[in-house]
């Protein structure tokens, strides 16, 4: 009974190494003045996509992804600040914010159908 137990626990410590293994983490490579950035959810899916400057602002194109491989959105900073055209994408719509030093200046929404994408 008692090399069961002992089987049982090696099995669950070696089972949650292996998980443990398995999950990815978050990186950072600077690539000359600026770093990427690859940032994970916690099922291993890549979360984002994007562009630190080397003080760690935000500095050039983002993606943001779902849980499941999704885009979610995708969009640029400039030293911090939501610069030219973010497009988010949710069920099967697309809106496409267009931001002026992280101002909100007008926001189009489109119905995604197949793969045309119709005005509202």
């Amino acid at each position: 009974m008692k090399k069961l137990a002992l089987l049982l626990v090696v099995g669950l410590c070696s089972m949650s190494l292996m998980t443990a293994q398995d999950i990815k983490k978050d990186t950072y490579e600077r690539d000359g003045d600026r770093i990427e950035a690859t940032i994970y959810h916690d099922n291993g899916e890549i979360a984002q996509l994007g562009v630190y400057n080397l003080e760690g602002v935000l500095d050039g194109d983002w993606i943001s992804f779902d849980r499941f491989g999704q885009i979610v959105s995708v969009g640029q900073y400039a030293n911090g600040v939501k610069v030219g055209t973010w497009r988010f994408y949710a069920n099967n719509t697309m809106k496409e914010v267009i931001y002026s030093d992280s101002k909100i200046v007008r926001v189009d929404t489109y119905e995604i159908t197949d793969t045309r994408v119709v005005s509202n």
